[in-house]
């Protein structure tokens, strides 16, 4: 468990360790929005979605990973690449803020462009891949898709993906780590993958023919687009990475999500969640869905370090 954690939560849980808000080490990252007072409006959400950059930190030790073993992630979820929020310079400064995290793997969590109406600044496949192709890390660089991926250019994305050399995990495990430090990385297929009526879905994840490639004792990390496979992950997986939610991506303080695209409603919006001792985080995400505005859920990278 992480130091300070209770043992049992359900829900967003506020942001733990939240630093350098929109200026990242070393100048990288974006000037922030200061001297705004009306955070209630359409002006300051819009800002908010465009300006705003924060890291924030989770530490942890989840049932099944040994204590002591230490190992940094750096999650990168959600760009919707395109403008007015998004455009390729703000999706440079991710990058590069990425970067200088300095983690010892990234994961890329799927929905790489804009879909909205009100795009400004169309950003290519081609542009926004090799944007990611510049993030290094010592284990690699791995990622999954999103449902907006299927939804709109599944060709187009794989074809962007696979010309950056960008290893991409559907329903797929890599065996990563040191000998005596190994683990094993799963990426889980999209599970909205093929919109089959009204609020109907037929997805791309199978997580026990995920599972069964896992060889070795080793611990087992879960990348999720979507939170909501959680409910049947098994204990073998020591810790589920998931996006997609954005957080809500318009939040009032002491209010429910405005938005949150989950069965689940708010239960699996945002943040570090453990239920029956199984652990999962989800993160805000950076870029917008539906509008291009964020209020109360900043932009953020999230860096997870696990054996603390």
């Amino acid at each position: 468990m992480s130091v300070g954690d209770p043992t049992s939560f359900v829900g967003p849980a506020p942001r733990p360790g939240l630093t350098r808000r929109g200026l990242l080490r070393g100048g990288i990252g974006l000037v922030g929005i200061g001297g705004l007072m009306v955070p209630g409006s359409g002006a300051y959400a819009a800002l908010e979605a465009a300006n705003d950059l924060v890291i924030t930190d989770y530490r942890l030790t989840p049932p099944g990973w040994p204590a002591g073993r230490r190992l940094t992630i750096t999650v990168i979820a959600d760009i919707h690449a395109g403008g007015p929020n998004m455009g390729l310079a703000r999706v440079k400064q991710v990058v590069d803020a990425g970067n200088a995290i300095g983690g010892d793997l990234i994961v890329v969590m799927g929905d790489y462009f804009a879909t909205h109406r009100f795009i400004t600044e169309h950003v290519s496949n081609a542009a926004w891949a090799a944007e990611l192709a510049r993030l290094k890390a010592p284990l690699g660089v791995y990622s999954i898709l999103g449902n907006h991926d299927w939804w709109y250019d599944i060709t187009g994305v794989r074809k962007a993906l696979a010309a950056e050399r960008i290893p991409l995990l559907e329903n797929d495990v890599v065996h990563l780590g040191a000998p005596g430090a190994r683990f094993w990385l799963a990426g889980l297929g999209d599970q909205l993958a093929h919109f089959i009526g009204p609020s109907r879905f037929r997805g791309e994840d199978d997580l026990p023919g995920t599972l069964a490639q896992v060889r070795t004792s080793d611990p087992v990390i879960l990348l999720a687009h979507e939170p909501d496979i959680f409910v049947t992950v098994p204990d073998r997986v020591s810790l589920t990475i998931a996006g997609h939610t954005h957080g809500g991506q318009i939040r009032v303080p002491f209010v429910p999500p405005v938005w949150a695209p989950s069965a689940y409603g708010a239960r699996f919006a945002y943040g570090h969640i453990v239920e029956r001792g199984r652990h999962m985080i989800v993160s805000g995400g950076l870029g917008c869905s539906k509008v291009p505005l964020r209020l109360g859920v900043p932009p953020e990278i999230v860096r997870v370090t696990l054996g603390v």
